[in-house]
């Protein structure tokens, strides 16, 4: 049971990075304020570890379901008067979509129309309006909106902006952008109360290492060569992933319901730049007896063939949430990225885990009775 004086929140994709990292904010913040319920289908990027301090909360519930689950889904508004509903779930690697379209259309586009349509009918009154003081946040990405030229000698960088026309490049980028598009359809059609933030590249703790920093930093501490696609200069803006909690959380309570709000660091960055810094840091905090320390290397780096449809350049601009909303990040990059590689260094175990598939042994161990 849920105290009438709390908050009911429904986070999707919570065992996710993103998603754990936002719960672990939420209850930081709110403790006993708030009641969140976590739904997560606990595909390969879903670690219920990542909330083993979490678990055994009175507050907290975790439902493992697929958000493609109709009936599952519209069982959680029947048991509880969920009130706030955040949406992370999604397959989000691009590489995995080249490969493997379907999948992440499904999950991305019919999965996010199965769940806004469950909360619509649990939050929609007979006249059409909807309940006071609900919410429904989409969480996106800056890939929807395609690439940015890099700027020429004494030009302007251009900047992705809310306004910014979509023109996604890859199936996952475009799977994205189907689901803002059901969600900014709902909002036209039935004045649906929804926000979308759209972030850029997030960084932190509990990172599944397929991408680029937790790689980097596993394959260098292994002295595994580290892939470089193409000439290395594809630039992405970072932003810690909790400053990115935090906006969350702000447009949530701050936003013009129906508006839709770039997320970003302003922490610009070529791949191969964050790669030396990677490594830069690991060099830094390793104890000099520490024998992974011989391999870290420059020599690991490896050119690869470029990936196809690779978009060149990133970069929001956050001045709407800054302005409206009063968000800005607080992490910037040089301290984000010690806090990150001191976590991975720190948290052993975890990578282990992860990278040998134990992780997956966690629900069964914990959940099945």
């Amino acid at each position: 049971m849920t105290d009438s004086r709390q908050r009911v929140y429904l986070v999707t994709g919570g065992a996710g990075f993103i998603g754990s990292n936002f719960i672990h904010y939420m209850f930081n913040k709110y403790d006993d304020e708030i009641f969140l319920i976590n739904l997560d289908k606990l595909t390969y990027a879903g670690n219920l570890k990542n909330l083993s301090d979490i678990e055994k909360r009175d507050n907290y519930r975790f439902v493992r379901a697929d958000i493609c689950d109709r009936e599952a889904v519209s069982k959680i508004f029947k048991e509880y008067d969920v009130d706030r509903v955040v949406h992370f779930a999604a397959e989000s690697h691009v590489d995995r979509s080249i490969k493997d379209p379907e999948v992440f259309v499904r999950t991305n586009v019919l999965g996010t129309a199965t769940l806004i349509n469950c909360v619509k009918e649990a939050w929609q009154k007979e006249d059409g309006s909807f309940l006071e003081d609900h919410r429904f946040l989409h969480v996106s990405t800056d890939e929807v909106y395609g690439s940015l030229d890099e700027p020429k000698e004494g030009q302007e960088p251009d900047y992705f902006y809310e306004t910014t026309p979509y023109d996604p490049h890859s199936p996952y980028s475009a799977s994205k952008a189907s689901s803002d598009f059901i969600v900014k359809a709902y909002v036209d059609t039935y004045s649906f109360p929804a926000n979308i933030t759209n972030c850029s590249n997030n960084y932190g703790a509990y990172q599944f290492p397929e991408k680029l920093i937790p790689l980097v930093i596993h394959n260098a501490l292994s002295g595994k060569s580290l892939p470089v696609y193409g000439d290395g200069k594809n630039v992405r803006d970072w932003l810690y992933v909790m400053d990115h909690a935090k906006g969350i959380d702000m447009v949530l309570e701050k936003g013009k319901p129906g508006e839709t709000y770039n997320i970003g660091g302003h922490n610009e960055r070529q791949n191969i730049q964050i790669i030396k810094t990677i490594l830069d840091t690991l060099l830094e905090l390793l104890p000099e007896d520490d024998d992974r320390r011989g391999n870290v290397s420059y020599d690991l780096i490896t050119y690869v063939t470029d990936r196809l449809g690779h978009d060149r350049r990133y970069a929001i601009a956050p001045d709407k949430i800054k302005s409206e909303i009063g968000w800005e990040p607080d992490t910037c990059f040089e301290d984000g990225i010690k806090l990150t590689v001191k976590w991975y260094l720190e948290n052993e175990e975890w990578v282990k885990d992860v990278t040998s598939g134990d992780y997956q042994k966690y629900y069964e161990e914990m959940y099945e009775n």
